[in-house]
């Protein structure tokens, strides 16, 4: 059920951000209360029993329901920021895009080595974001807990590179 409500109210654009991509427009999502209600309930259903210590969310979109469940399930939420937009002492990782590379940060004071860390974004794509999100995690002490996104292109195999390191995996609408 939440699969087809999400999926009724993600647009497509195409060509956007280069010609050939067809994204997926969550913003009409967030004119909803009700549906994002529906959201946070589905990943806080799917959660239960799970030993999560914080939540990370990945910039930007990540951080509209990571905080959300961060909140409801009384842990602190991690930012997990672009290049030169965290103001405090980072830890950075450099990894490519399929574009290019990019650089994400986190604050070296974001959490304790040992605490389970549940990563979230909006969706999972080829899964490079997640990926070094994860290593920056596990080099700065912290277990990568499980993964959670609102929507997945599993026609681009995230999934499969994100697997190994853990399976505790949520996608609520699957393309």
């Amino acid at each position: 059920m939440i699969q087809q409500q999400i999926k009724d109210a993600i647009r497509d654009i195409h060509d956007f951000p280069k010609p050939g991509i067809i994204f997926k427009d969550i913003t009409p999502i967030l004119k909803d209360p009700v549906l994002c209600e529906n959201i946070s309930a589905a990943f806080l259903e799917r959660l239960k029993g799970a030993q999560i210590d914080a939540i990370a969310g990945i910039e930007s979109r990540g951080f509209l329901f990571g905080l959300t469940l961060a909140t409801k399930l009384g842990v602190p939420f991690i930012p997990v920021r672009k290049a030169g937009k965290l103001p405090y002492s980072i830890r950075q990782k450099v990894y490519e895009l399929e574009y290019g590379a990019a650089t994400i940060e986190i604050h070296t004071d974001a959490f304790k080595p040992g605490d389970r860390i549940l990563i979230h974004d909006d969706l999972l794509a080829t899964g490079g974001t997640v990926m070094a999100t994860s290593e920056l995690i596990q080099e700065m002490g912290g277990i990568v807990a499980g993964f959670s996104f609102v929507v997945g292109l599993s026609f681009l195999k995230g999934i499969e590179k994100i697997a190994p390191i853990s399976n505790n995996i949520i996608v609520l609408a699957d393309y």
